[in-house]
């Protein structure tokens, strides 16, 4: 992956749901931001940090989702949407928190591989998890 690969924010994105659609686009910004700092070189106290910050800004923004999901009843409506979503929460914080792990006992992930799970995994999570639920709470604030 290199810098010309940018994750370009656009309408395909957008939930429907402002405080999910600002939040995504600032997890946007930040994985931007990682590819244009990191090199194959990156010193693995940089790594450290991205990953820190962007974990914990990830973990922020799961919790807001998974409060929008308990307000609108998206657990009870949809239990088999809302658990495949979870799941995959928990699983993005695992395996961000194994690569954290590993980069603190001197096990190096490369660049692109970082990148590319990220990168993947934030615009499937979007596209196939996130949309579902945008739809279902955009479908209630209508109706209210």
């Amino acid at each position: 992956m290199t810098n010309a690969e940018l994750l370009v924010w656009s309408d395909s994105f957008v939930t429907g749901v402002a405080e999910i659609d600002e939040q995504h686009r600032i997890l946007v910004n930040t994985l931007n931001e990682a590819n244009s700092k990191l090199t194959d070189t990156s010193s693995i106290e940089l790594l450290e940090q991205i990953t820190r910050d962007l974990l914990s800004y990830a973990l922020y923004h799961f919790e807001t989702e998974e409060d929008l999901m308990q307000n609108y009843d998206y657990v009870g409506e949809k239990s088999d949407e809302s658990g495949t979503h979870l799941e995959q929460h928990r699983a993005f914080s695992a395996k961000v928190v194994a690569v954290r792990d590993g980069l603190k006992s001197g096990s190096r992930i490369s660049r692109d591989d970082l990148l590319s799970f990220l990168n993947g995994w934030l615009v499937n999570h979007i596209l196939n998890t996130d949309k579902k639920l945008g739809a279902f709470i955009s479908a209630k604030r209508g109706a209210a």
